[in-house]
């Protein structure tokens, strides 16, 4: 095929990913330099459609950013009021205090939001600057200088046949070059995948790890509604299955988000994270919070729940890694958009500083010392050792030691130093035979919803006639390795319902991908046990289209 021919467009700044670190780099680069030409790029049909988050929100990042945001109408409305944490039980249900917890878990100050919607309000924050914002446009490819250099991305290509081939309505999509390149495309980029796989940036580093999240949103009976309320939960019915739990918070309007995190670093290939989610609605606690509401979105995402010792490198000559393209997610708080938000006014101070010197296409050393010494890494430190624990020694005594461990930190030491976390999660994933299958009561229609049902309520859409964007490495694999080592995992680890084995009489199993329910969670590229599928991104526009998640 010949060499495709794009035109190119100049830019000081490209940037990569409208959510919380690109917006916030894009702002705080105007701010610096009204006459710094900045541009967003984002696959989302409109900025927001893409964001999914729990989320209750520490302020920090925003308050650094823009410390008039109150004045200037920010959907930070709801105040979290009331902190709540339960063990459960199949049905019942144990208060833990908040006393002995270290003052880094409490809430106050800080506001449940929809991240969907903050972020589209910084985006008309960004415009009013001028940055120049792109929805619906997905960036596809890295463009490479002469030098090895980051020097752009490939953004806005439509019209690939199913095989690939070029279509005849084809847009090859334009090249956008920057002196640097920001990737905040969020958990498991595809572009960032490639920048830290080419320049080694792990290396030396800890793997990093997941998890699932999953989301609904519900309206409830008005006389069950408590604006402001958070409630977090661990135990049943994960159990001894995997690490997780959930999160319920009241925002306005009679609505509450209703979320489950699984840890993907489950050993069970049997576990179904998105059935235990569904579980989960029907514990008596609740049941009765939902009895008489209505599910009205959902949708999901994974979570980096690494921390500090598995943020790769972030930099390389012209290019930096913003949010949770390096994983800054403090787990025990359940809060990465802070971090998020600080690390793209980083990576803009340290961009600045350096077209101010006649810089370009280096690596900003500034901004990855700022992340790992400033406000990031004192966050993340206090934690690092939260996951690893719960990982070796289970819940309840990750809980004595993780609270402890946070305890001395706050004081400036640890007892136990910095842990790693050892397997990846995919490595994590143990044969079949060595587990028992698990039996799932079926979804009631109510509380509880199969998969399918439930994407339709996350707005997903994919233009069917273009390459699935979900790759085998080895058509091969699924059916001769996944389906009989470790009993076809991803028809279960998938909260869309993409894949499937197809059995039919006399034939043997198919594997199928129904790319078009992907709500690009990348779920599947993180737990693969054999890394066999590579998430890449579709065309602009596509996917899911959340309301207000």
């Amino acid at each position: 095929m010949a060499e495709i021919e794009r035109e190119a467009m100049e830019y000081d700044v490209v940037i990569v990913g409208a959510g919380p670190a690109g917006l916030s780099a894009a702002i705080r680069l105007k701010q610096l330099d009204p006459e710094c030409s900045v541009v967003v790029l984002e696959k989302g049909s409109e900025v927001g459609a893409h964001i999914l988050s729990g989320a209750v929100l520490d302020p920090i990042g925003l308050s650094t950013l823009i410390p008039d945001w109150k004045d200037k109408g920010a959907p930070l409305t709801v105040p979290v009021r009331e902190d709540n944490f339960f063990m459960l039980g199949e049905a019942g249900k144990l208060r833990v205090p908040n006393w002995p917890m270290p003052p880094l878990m409490n809430n106050h100050g800080n506001y449940i939001v929809s991240m969907g919607n903050v972020c589209r309000w910084m985006a008309e924050q960004a415009e009013a600057l001028g940055v120049e914002i792109f929805p619906g446009m997905a960036c596809s490819e890295i463009v490479y200088g002469d030098s090895g250099e980051v020097k752009g991305v490939v953004a806005g290509e439509f019209g690939k046949n199913p095989d690939g081939t070029i279509g005849d309505g084809y847009e090859p999509g334009m090249e956008l070059h920057g002196k640097y390149v920001f990737l905040g495309e969020g958990v498991r980029g595809s572009l960032s995948k490639q920048v830290i796989a080419k320049y080694n940036l792990s290396d030396g580093h800890e793997p990093q790890k997941y998890g699932l999240g999953m989301k609904e949103i519900w309206e409830i009976d008005p006389a069950k509604h408590r604006e402001g309320t958070v409630t977090h939960t661990m135990g049943w019915p994960l159990g001894k299955n995997a690490g997780g739990g959930s999160f319920i918070y009241h925002l306005d309007n009679n609505q509450v988000y209703v979320g489950f995190v699984v840890h993907l670093n489950y050993r069970n290939p049997h576990l179904f994270p998105y059935m235990e989610f569904q579980r989960f609605k029907h514990h008596p606690m609740v049941a009765d919070l939902l009895k008489g509401g209505k599910r009205v979105a959902y949708g999901a995402r994974a979570i980096s729940e690494g921390g500090y010792q598995s943020m790769p490198k972030m930099v390389a000559p012209g290019v930096a890694l913003l949010g949770c393209s390096v994983g800054m997610v403090n787990v025990p708080r359940i809060k990465g958009n802070h971090n998020a938000m600080l690390s793209g006014i980083a990576a803009a101070e340290a961009a600045h500083g350096a077209i101010r010197a006649g810089r370009s296409a280096d690596e900003l050393v500034a901004y990855e010392r700022e992340v790992r010494e400033g406000p990031i890494g004192r966050d993340l430190k206090k934690v690092r050792n939260v996951k690893p624990l719960w990982s070796k020694y289970g819940l309840n005594a990750s809980l004595a030691l993780g609270g402890l461990d946070m305890w001395t930190n706050t004081l400036g030491f640890s007892l136990f130093g910095t842990l790693g976390h050892g397997k990846s999660d995919a490595a994590a994933t143990e044969t079949a035979d060595k587990h028992q299958p698990i039996d799932y009561p079926k979804p009631d229609g109510t509380l509880s919803f199969d998969r399918l049902t439930n994407v339709s309520f996350s707005f997903t859409n994919h233009e069917e006639s273009q390459p699935a964007h979900l790759k085998l490495r080895d058509p091969q694999v699924p059916v001769s390795v996944n389906l009989p080592t470790y009993a076809g995992p991803s028809a279960r680890y998938c909260p869309a319902g993409v894949y499937e084995f197809v059995e039919e009489a006399g034939k043997d199993a198919r594997f199928v991908i129904n790319f078009q329910n992907c709500v690009h969670c990348k779920t599947c590229d993180i737990k693969d046990p054999a890394q066999n599928i590579v998430w890449t991104t579709p065309q602009g526009g596509d996917g899911p289209n959340y309301p207000n998640m």
